[in-house]
């Protein structure tokens, strides 16, 4: 007997050429006839043609030495072959941007995949005036190429040259070259919270040119966790 029923065009695969396409907002399509990917690993959900993945844990020597010493990383594989690449990461949204010669600075946890021409590196913010208990490390990608990032819900972008721009360290998603960050501390802690304040332990400060992208939701942070203490990376993106 036939199926009946509109599921399997309601929700057909769709076609386009680009090396990065939304099929809907939660699961992204790669081309791979455009050269080799990066992607999180685990995040393939599905595939047609001749794919093979490399797993490389956080990516190169450094990058692992980095993750050993902060007990911090991205763990990314690589894909090569030719077909089409499905990725998603636990039903989260998926944004997709095309970097022209530039760059961004993104929580780990929420990257997902980006060309291979792609440069990248997990970045620690330099701390100024004192020890940082932990640090808090972000991953630099720089160059041309597609990049895409998930976020829980759909977030906001906002222009930090309008005004002074505060975020919470675990919905704060990525910033654009141009943006300069402090790390403020309410060392009221709970104390603050009690009175009115906003219990948080500490807040992202933003300024200089450009965007700061949240998402509507906190999240346990892979790519970096909390500081009591001010750091900056204008040094690192040229803010």
């Amino acid at each position: 007997m036939p199926i009946h029923g509109s599921l399997f065009t309601d929700f057909k695969e769709q076609k386009t050429q680009d090396q990065f396409s939304l099929q809907n907002k939660k699961l992204l399509k790669i081309q791979m006839g455009y050269g080799p990917v990066w992607a999180k690993t685990g995040s393939m959900v599905a595939y047609q043609g001749d794919i093979r993945f490399e797993n490389t844990g956080s990516g190169g020597l450094g990058k692992m030495f980095k993750a050993a010493a902060t007990g911090e990383g991205v763990k990314m594989m690589r894909a090569t072959g030719a077909g089409e690449l499905f990725v998603a990461d636990t039903a989260s949204e998926v944004q997709v941007m095309y970097l022209e010669n530039d760059m961004i600075s993104v929580n780990g946890s929420n990257i997902l995949a980006f060309s291979d021409s792609i440069q990248w590196d997990i970045h620690r913010i330099q701390a100024r005036g004192a020890a940082m208990t932990g640090g808090l490390y972000n991953v630099t990608l720089r160059g041309t190429g597609y990049v895409a990032i998930t976020t829980k819900g759909e977030p906001v972008a906002l222009d930090v040259a309008t005004a002074p721009t505060f975020g919470d360290a675990q919905a704060v998603v990525l910033w654009t070259a141009g943006v300069s960050m402090d790390i403020r501390v309410d060392t009221g802690g709970f104390k603050s919270m009690v009175r009115g304040g906003t219990g948080e332990t500490f807040q992202m400060a933003f300024g200089g040119q450009g965007y700061v992208l949240v998402q509507p939701a906190e999240s346990v942070v892979d790519g970096g966790h909390k500081s009591s203490s001010s750091s900056s990376l204008g040094d690192t993106l040229g803010g």
